[in-house]
């Protein structure tokens, strides 16, 4: 019998929170035997998962199981056994403004999926693999996510400053220039702070730190509460940083939810 093809297909695939859930989904597949391939326009993720560019994803193939984020399709592929948008944004990526092209939606929490008001699934994502490394670091605090107006990272730099950290590293890329100069540059010129870019290794980026501070605005889906849970890292977040994710399921658990909601059993 033919194995299934599952086509991970985004119109976003460099670094951020929703590639590396696909990265992660993407693997999970594969662990489990099935034939899973993510497709993109970004090559960041092929040092991490089976990756392809968008061009090569040869939408319509007889049988294909499709989970499409972040991008537009004219109509549904007639030959897909299964087309499933997956939907990581709220404003970002605005279902009701869609022509529909597919059978069901991904939700990644209940409270995105009341965000959008539409029916759908809800699985959450494949947290990376991380442990507690007893790491023996202390006073240095991290702020973890783009430098933007919604994560806020300037409130979280003041919250750690206050609490007396001295040693504040900052693990994302500058995503909105003007508001780096206007609310965080001041910081770093201070040498308190320092930018340390995107990490591609998690486990070293926590391993470097001893409390993480988040303020964001708003997430669909918060990866850094389990992380440091994981890590044995102290978070100190707000409460419209966390989508109403309290239990975090095991992997096996959300490959369950997964084989489903795309009937591969």
């Amino acid at each position: 019998m033919k194995k299934t093809k599952i086509k991970i297909i985004s119109g976003w695939s460099n670094r951020g929170g929703s590639t590396v859930a696909n990265i992660n989904l993407c693997n999970l597949f594969n662990k489990k035997g099935l034939d899973c391939m993510f497709y993109g326009p970004h090559p960041w993720p092929s040092s991490f998962c089976k990756y392809d560019h968008i061009e090569n994803a040869g939408v319509n193939e007889e049988g294909e199981v499709l989970i499409v984020h972040y991008a537009k399709f004219p109509g549904r592929p007639p030959a897909s056994k299964k087309v499933l948008l997956s939907c990581h944004e709220k404003s970002l990526f605005p279902i009701k403004q869609i022509k529909k092209y597919w059978d069901n939606i991904h939700f990644v929490s209940e409270a995105q999926k009341k965000w959008h008001n539409e029916d759908g699934c809800v699985i959450p994502n494949v947290v990376s693999d991380l442990t507690n490394t007893k790491k023996k670091v202390f006073g240095v605090a991290g702020v973890i996510g783009s430098v933007d107006r919604n994560k806020q990272t300037h409130i979280s730099i003041k919250k750690a400053i206050d609490e007396g950290f001295k040693n504040i590293l900052i693990y994302g890329d500058i995503t909105d220039q003007e508001y780096y100069e206007q609310y965080v540059k001041l910081y770093v010129d201070t040498g308190v702070v320092k930018l340390k870019g995107h990490e591609d290794s998690k486990q070293k980026m926590y391993d470097s730190l001893s409390c993480v501070f988040h303020s964001s605005r708003s997430e669909t889906f918060n990866f850094i509460i389990p992380e440091c849970k994981m890590t044995g890292t102290k978070y100190k977040g707000v409460d419209s940083a966390n989508p109403e994710v309290e239990n975090f399921p095991s992997e096996d658990e959300i490959f369950e939810l997964w084989t489903k909601e795309l009937q591969l059993s």
